[in-house]
């Protein structure tokens, strides 16, 4: 079986569009190819409207049988192939894109779900809101990421409390009691502020410049975030932090920003800082791609992720984390209905509001997003923060229900079994005299 998968961005160009529209696909694709192998040879394409059907022609002379995976949204999804395609799309809100805008029919996705005849979204969330358009026999999968293996090894190093240790970091890493935040305040931030970030981003650029360090230590809280994605609603978890914190010298916040540029970044953040006034908290900005090295000591090295997003199609650092057993600070709602718990997580309120399509420039309101009750979410820092000082059973009962949780969300047996089922299916569509029992 001939398995062609296709993103916008690849393993060359990614680093160049982290935090563009859509970069995150790539991760997802990246995470799904070892799966997929599983099942077929995997074939990327870069071309799709005019590698795919040429190499399905190819390998249906060879009694090979294909099946195109866009790890796309739909609009953005190539229609009118012969081979049978099938979109691969996060989605967090309750209703899908149904209506045709700036003359594009993509646009409406329920035309394109219509056509491709099955598609895998992430969250069970995602497949009810499809099926709310779409019908409720629509074939439509949950499948998220497989990420828990990956992860395991973290298991045994979770804990609430780290002794200071010092790691190194490569890109930007600031420290905010090593920075002047006065440049960053709303009256100098586009003067002294831009100024000191592009004398930052040049010093990373250096080939030959000496590894960066950082201290980190105590009850060390984790969020990866994009910045510009208004969703992520980084807003409130920083001024969560420093309100639950602002006296506590023991508590350190890990922001690391996922964006391809660091002026824009870094400044929107260290502007909302210097706002917020002075902390005895440590807060550290990371910026750029962090080698898999890097990351993995990230993970060791936390004790809480945090999530305050409006909305999630599935959330993968979370995942990741969870998986190698760090409790979360996070809301219920969207993807996370799947995973999150109070018995893995320090669960923030939260209450939907009305809101638009994030890629609809009418920003018709169409659809709502979830806003976050910030004095549950600085009930849930203070709490967590007790329980990693003074309550270890508790947070080892957590870090172990967390994994948990995830095997049962994300692990190799779970993907594996539900994409058997999807080819099950696409084989009953192509022949369904002798598709029963058997594998695409």
């Amino acid at each position: 079986m001939i398995i062609m998968v296709y993103s916008s961005y690849n393993a060359a160009s990614i680093e160049g569009y982290l935090g563009a529209p859509e970069y995150s696909y790539w991760f997802v694709r990246r995470a799904f190819w070892p799966m997929l192998e599983r099942f077929g040879i995997v074939v990327p394409v870069t071309d799709p409207a005019r590698e795919v059907d040429t190499i399905c022609r190819t390998a249906e002379l060879h009694g090979e049988p294909c099946v195109f995976f866009s790890f796309e949204p739909p609009h953005k999804t190539i229609l009118g192939l012969s081979c049978p395609t099938i979109p691969v799309f996060a989605w967090e809100f309750d209703t899908i894109p149904d209506e045709i805008w700036a003359d594009e029919p993509r646009n409406d996705w329920t035309r394109v779900l219509a056509v491709t005849k099955a598609a895998i979204t992430h969250s069970n969330f995602s497949v009810q809101a499809v099926r709310r358009s779409m019908g409720k026999n629509y074939p439509v999968w949950s499948i998220p990421a497989p990420v828990h293996r990956g992860q395991m090894a973290h298991v045994a190093s979770a804990r609430g409390w780290h002794p200071a240790e010092t790691v190194p970091v490569s890109g930007i890493a600031l420290a905010m009691d090593r920075v002047d935040l006065s440049s960053f305040s709303m009256q100098r931030a586009h003067e002294d502020g831009i100024a000191n970030l592009r004398a930052l981003a040049a010093y990373v650029a250096e080939a030959d410049r000496a590894p960066r360090t950082i201290q980190l230590g105590g009850v060390i809280y984790t969020a990866i975030f994009n910045p510009i994605d208004g969703r992520k609603n980084w807003t409130d978890l920083l001024a969560g932090f420093i309100w639950a914190f602002r006296d506590e010298p023991d508590a350190t916040l890990v922001m690391k920003l996922t964006h391809y540029d660091p002026v824009r970044a870094l400044l929107p953040v260290l502007s909302d800082i210097a706002k917020l006034g002075p902390h005895r908290c440590k807060i550290i900005l990371l910026h750029g791609m962090l080698p898999d090295d890097e990351y993995q000591t990230l993970i060791r090295m936390t004790s809480y992720t945090i999530n305050a997003s409006t909305n999630e199609g599935q959330c993968l650092p979370l995942m990741e984390f969870m998986s190698a057993g760090r409790p979360a600070i996070s809301p219920l709602h969207t993807a996370m209905l799947d995973y999150i718990s109070p018995r893995n997580a320090f669960v923030v309120e939260t209450f939907a509001h009305p809101a638009s399509w994030p890629h609809d420039p009418r920003e018709a309101v169409r659809t709502e997003r979830n806003t976050t009750r910030f004095p549950s979410l600085v009930r849930a820092y203070r709490e967590s923060f007790r329980v990693a000082r003074h309550d270890p059973a508790r947070y080892a009962d957590m870090s172990a229900e967390a994994t948990e949780a995830l095997a049962c969300f994300c692990s190799d047996d779970v993907v594996e079994e539900r994409l058997a089922t999807l080819f099950t299916h696409l084989a009953s569509q192509q022949n369904p005299a002798t598709a029963e029992g058997v594998l695409f």
